[in-house]
C-alpha cells in the first residue's frame, strides 16, 4: 500500500513536468481514494480502461493521454462527465504524463520504442521546439525498407504505412518520435538520417518524405506509445511496492 501523494509527487519530480510547456496538465488530473494497491496503465483514460480499473479494482489509472486538453470545451458534459462520474464512484484516481513522459531518458516512449525496434540510441535534440523529444539512432546493420517494415511489424504487432518507397536508400540511421510527431521529419531528414519514425501521417508527409528523400514509418500513434506507461509503471511498482498491470485498449490509429 502506498500513499497516493507520495505517488504523485514522485512521478512529478522523476518526470520534470515543469520543465515541458505542455497541451494538458501533468500529474494528477483526477483525485481517487488517499491509499494505492494496485495501478492499471494504458495508453488512453477512455471509458473501456476504465470499466477494466474499475473491474480489476485498481485505485489507480496511470496514462500517457488523459483529460483537460488545451482549446478542448472546458464543461464536464457527455463523455467527460460518464468518465469523470465513474472515477469519482470508485475512488479511483487518474495520473496522466504526456510530453514529460514522451522525454524521459529510461522510461520515456521515445527510448522504450528504440528499445523495441532495436535501435541503437545516439541521443536526442536538446534545443527547439522538439527538445528532449526528437532521437536519433542507428541499426546494428542496415535493412532495406521492406525487411525494415517487417521489422516494425513484428515488434509492435501493427503493420506500419511506408513512405517514400520509391527510395533506393538503405536503412542503418533512424529518427523518430512516437505518437502525432511527423511534422518532425524535415529535422530528421536535415540530420542526414535515412528513415524517420512517427505514429500518425498527414497528407503534407507524403510529399515531404518524397521531396526530402528519406523514408516515413507511420506505426500507429497507439502502437509506438504503449511502452512509456509500461516502463513507469513497472518502475513505481518496485519503488512503492504495489501491483500494476497494463491493460491494452486496442486502437488502429
Amino acid at each position: 500500500m502506498a500513499q497516493l501523494n507520495s505517488i504523485v509527487e514522485y512521478c512529478n519530480d522523476l518526470l520534470r513536468i515543469n520543465e515541458f510547456n505542455d497541451y494538458c496538465p501533468n500529474g494528477l488530473q483526477v483525485e481517487g481514494e488517499g491509499e494505492v494497491n494496485r495501478i492499471i496503465c494504458g495508453v488512453t483514460a477512455c471509458q473501456d480502461l476504465i470499466e477494466a480499473a474499475i473491474e480489476q479494482q485498481a485505485d489507480m489509472i496511470l496514462v500517457h493521454h488523459g483529460y483537460f486538453w488545451k482549446n478542448e470545451n472546458a464543461v464536464i458534459t457527455g463523455i467527460k462527465r460518464k468518465r469523470i462520474q465513474l472515477l469519482l464512484e470508485h475512488g479511483i484516481s487518474l495520473l496522466a504524463y504526456h510530453l514529460p513522459l514522451d522525454a524521459h531518458p529510461e522510461l520515456g516512449n521515445n527510448v522504450t520504442l528504440a528499445r523495441q525496434l532495436e535501435i541503437n540510441v545516439d541521443g536526442c535534440v536538446m534545443q527547439g521546439s522538439a527538445k528532449g523529444l526528437l532521437w536519433n539512432g542507428a541499426l546494428a546493420s542496415a535493412l532495406s525498407a521492406t525487411d525494415f517494415s517487417l521489422f516494425i511489424e513484428k515488434q509492435l504487432g501493427r503493420k506500419p504505412l511506408h513512405l517514400c518507397d520509391n527510395s533506393n536508400k538503405v536503412i542503418k540511421t533512424i529518427g523518430w518520435c512516437t505518437g502525432g510527431a511527423q511534422h518532425y521529419i524535415e529535422e530528421a531528414a536535415a540530420m542526414g538520417l535515412d528513415a524517420f519514425v512517427s505514429g500518425e501521417v498527414s497528407e503534407q508527409t507524403f510529399h515531404l518524405a518524397k521531396e526530402l528523400d528519406i523514408h516515413y514509418f507511420a506505426a500507429g500513434h497507439h502502437a509506438t506509445e504503449s511502452y512509456g506507461v509500461q516502463a513507469l509503471a513497472g518502475h513505481l511498482s518496485e519503488k512503492f511496492n504495489i501491483e500494476s498491470a497494463f491493460v491494452d485498449i486496442d486502437n488502429p490509429v
